[in-house]
């Protein structure tokens, strides 16, 4: 029967340690990039967090200007931004990631406040426009993703037209609230376009056809601008 050598154990034990060590390494290196990616995340929501503070000091004074003043894209950039990192962060860290979710429940008070806000000035200043609240769900709903890139391309072919995204099972009193308001059902996705509530999947032409003012203000939208250019020395 065959012995092992004194060698053949010191290899097993060096193997055994190279092993672990490697095991062991992977594991910080992991937790190290988790905990990374956390800590972006904070900041993000802490930043979140003061522009939510530093919005309610620009609702009160936009509710003070003149028509003449108001611009209907006041803090869509804001928001586009935020929509952005939102969806980095779910695709790094995930959409259970409770910090993740914290990070939404920020952005869709953000979007709240920003509708809120633009509905009435549009209304004081007899503006048109036209508001969609969408609303999806992150499982088993592959019609939402289509919707998603749908409002995406009208909100780029209709610079005017402003478009709030609501995660339907997202835990917010504020957007259960919405959803009872407005009736939305749990058929998603859903959009509400000008408080009329539309179930399931819509493509572009049929959102178009549906509402013709679409096209209507992006002309309007499209002589005012040119008026002003031709104002500017």
């Amino acid at each position: 029967m065959h012995e092992h050598e004194p060698n053949d154990w010191k290899k097993y034990t060096i193997v055994f340690f190279v092993t672990l060590t490697i095991f062991v390494s992977g594991l910080w290196i992991s937790n190290y990039l988790n905990n990374k990616k956390i800590d972006q995340l904070r900041n993000i929501e802490n930043k979140i967090s003061l522009d939510l503070m530093s919005s309610e000091t620009q609702f009160s004074l936009l509710e003070e200007l003149s028509c003449k003043d108001i611009s209907t894209t006041v803090l869509s950039s804001e928001l586009n931004s935020l929509a952005d990192k939102i969806a980095y962060s779910e695709s790094n860290i995930g959409v259970e990631n409770v910090d993740v979710i914290s990070l939404k429940k920020y952005y869709s008070l953000l979007e709240i406040k920003d509708y809120l806000l633009m509905k009435k000035i549009t209304e004081r200043c007899g503006q048109k426009s036209i508001f969609i609240l969408y609303f999806y769900k992150n499982e088993d709903c592959n019609d939402c993703t289509k919707q998603g890139y749908v409002l995406t391309t009208l909100r780029e072919k209709y610079p005017n037209l402003r478009v709030y995204s609501f995660d339907y099972n997202l835990d917010l009193s504020a957007i259960k609230a919405m959803t009872s308001i407005y009736k939305v059902p749990d058929n998603l996705p859903a959009i509400v376009i000008n408080g009329k509530v539309y179930s399931g999947f819509h493509s572009i032409e049929e959102i178009e056809k549906t509402f013709p003012e679409l096209e209507t203000i992006k002309k309007e939208e499209e002589k005012k601008s040119s008026q002003e250019q031709k104002k500017t020395p």
